[in-house]
């Protein structure tokens, strides 16, 4: 058996049933492979960025491991930050590219360099092939970290003479293994006891929480102690119910902001998550004085890694929800259910007033904008997310109440909104796929729009054009106020004008339909349209910029 072979063989064997990739020279091996194993879709892209991209989301939303296939070290870097993105939303994921032939590696050959090195600080494992015999078993090994939590993309390059190779190993085979942990009961007993003596208690709701499907066993854990929930500032998907009364919003990006939104609070029990990414140095902790850390975590690299815990435990997530919710007993959260209940009123009137307020604004509002975008979309839109600056909005008009509802980006790296809801439509085929994205963002990964036409993904792409990169003229006045920078100064080269990108000509010109919006008034039925054509739809909404 050749390698190329022993590639393919493996993986049908993990169940890969689709390739993420860019193809090259150095990638023959495998694309003429395709026609041989026809159980295997290649889902073609026309940068490796975004087949990453499409990847890390697919990943998400389909529960597997994805399989990606790049070229050589300039596509390799093109994808490097894509790789970051699919890191930090620990997605698990096989990144393999095409190297050049071992026997010309001394004479530095066209588009040679050392993957390995390039893709190691962005991935679990990085490791080159060497002969085919190693194929099989380094790909197993490869599925087996990329899965092992917290989960991640491992890369493996792969020379095109090695794929050539004959070899008598077996293709890899994944095991079975079991690794559903139960939770120490000494812990689940010392976090009872914690939380049972709290009298305002909070919980921080990672993405493991979705992952894990364990949503509704933290709402029954919410209820019965009456905690209020949060989400990180950023997060890859919804891991509890945005229109529950316990539900609070995300937290800030700074250790000063989210201690002031954990001011009420003596408790916090943080659920799967690397808790917590920061945009901003501030001094002091997240926690008042005295406030008892509890953490949840399926693997112990994370477990009291930025915090010193009361009590922390190690275990599959949804096991350890469910035992600790089993565990408290005597507690009575009427008043504080009910105090939250009353705050969620207050704050969903507080939207209804601002939106009120921005209806008639020209340009459309944000929160107008997600109101008529909400109108016009579906009951079970799938919300693919990199609104940014308009993600308040988005949260406070869209409810996403299960954990397959709503997927972003972490990390912080943009571009990932466009190029992932390449891979969420990929693996849910039976729900209207909307995605969200800024005009700046867009622009990282607009070649997807290609793809989506290719092969026929009937996403509905709003483009939200403010003309400018808004996120940063917010940024910028936070570091004037930070370092005390006195200035009056514009905001340099942060606008998108001279020339306006045209985005309904950028669609037109990948094969897909388009529609600009520049009135408020003609959004829903624009949205609407959209989905109702069941292809893919570009909507190109002007929005206002940073006032």
């Amino acid at each position: 058996m050749r390698g190329r072979q022993v590639l393919m063989q493996t993986l049908l064997n993990h169940g890969v049933d689709r390739i993420f990739g860019n193809p090259g020279t150095t990638e023959s091996p495998l694309l003429d492979q395709l026609l041989d194993y026809p159980q295997i879709q290649y889902i073609v892209h026309l940068h490796e960025g975004v087949a990453v991209g499409a990847a890390n989301f697919y990943a998400q939303a389909s529960g597997k491991t994805a399989f990606v296939n790049l070229h050589v070290a300039p596509g390799l870097g093109n994808a490097i930050g894509m790789i970051y993105g699919a890191l930090k939303n620990n997605s698990p994921m096989v990144v393999t590219a095409g190297q050049q032939d071992t026997r010309i590696r001394l004479r530095d050959p066209v588009l040679g360099h050392d993957l390995v090195a390039i893709a190691a600080p962005v991935t679990k494992w990085s490791v080159q092939v060497e002969r085919a015999d190693e194929l099989g078993p380094i790909l197993q090994r490869a599925f087996k970290i990329a899965h092992e939590a917290p989960a991640g993309p491992v890369f493996v390059a792969l020379p095109i003479n090695v794929m050539e190779q004959e070899t008598a190993i077996a293709p890899g085979k994944p095991a079975t293994i079991f690794t559903a942990s139960r939770p120490d009961p000494a812990g689940i007993a010392a976090m009872a006891k914690l939380i049972a003596a709290a009298k305002s208690p909070a919980i921080v709701a990672g993405d493991d929480v979705a992952r894990a499907a364990a949503d509704k066993t933290l709402v029954k854990l919410a209820d019965k102690i009456g905690a209020s929930v949060w989400f990180e500032g950023l997060r890859g998907r919804n891991s509890f119910p945005t229109d529950h009364s316990a539900y609070r919003g995300t937290l800030a990006f700074d250790a000063p902001g989210v201690a002031k939104q954990f001011a009420g609070n003596d408790l916090v029990l943080m659920v799967g998550g690397p808790f917590f990414e920061e945009v901003w140095y501030g001094p002091g902790s997240p926690f008042a004085a005295g406030t008892k850390i509890l953490q949840i975590e399926s693997a112990p690299a994370r477990l009291a890694y930025n915090f010193a815990l009361d009590a922390g435990i190690v275990a599959d997530t949804g096991a350890a929800l469910e035992a600790l919710e089993a565990a408290i007993t005597g507690v009575d959260a009427k008043k504080r259910n009910a105090a939250l209940k009353a705050q969620k009123e207050s704050d969903d009137a507080t939207q209804k007033v601002r939106v009120e307020k921005a209806w008639a604004r020209s340009p459309t509002s944000m929160a107008r904008c997600m109101a008529e975008i909400r109108a016009g979309s579906p009951k079970d839109v799938v919300v693919v997310d990199e609104t940014i600056t308009a993600n308040l909005d988005l949260f406070k008009t869209f409810t996403f109440k299960g954990a397959g509802d709503y997927y972003s980006g972490r990390g912080g790296g943009i571009g990932q909104g466009v190029a992932g809801a390449i891979g969420v439509a990929v693996a849910q085929t039976k729900r209207p796929i909307l995605c969200l994205s800024g005009d700046g963002s867009s622009m990282y990964s607009i070649q997807a729009l290609w793809t989506a036409a290719h092969h026929e993904l009937p996403i509905v792409f709003v483009i939200l054009a403010n003309r400018e990169y808004r996120v940063l003229k917010h940024n910028i006045d936070a570091y004037r106020a930070r370092f005390e920078v006195k200035s009056n100064k514009p905001y340099m080269h942060m606008d998108l004008t001279g020339p306006v990108l045209g985005f309904v000509d950028l669609a037109r010109g990948m094969g897909i339909a388009g529609t600009h919006v520049t009135k408020a008034d003609d959004i829903k039925s624009a949205v609407a349209a959209a989905f109702a054509s069941g292809k893919p739809h570009l909507i190109e909404i002007e929005i206002e910029g940073k006032r």
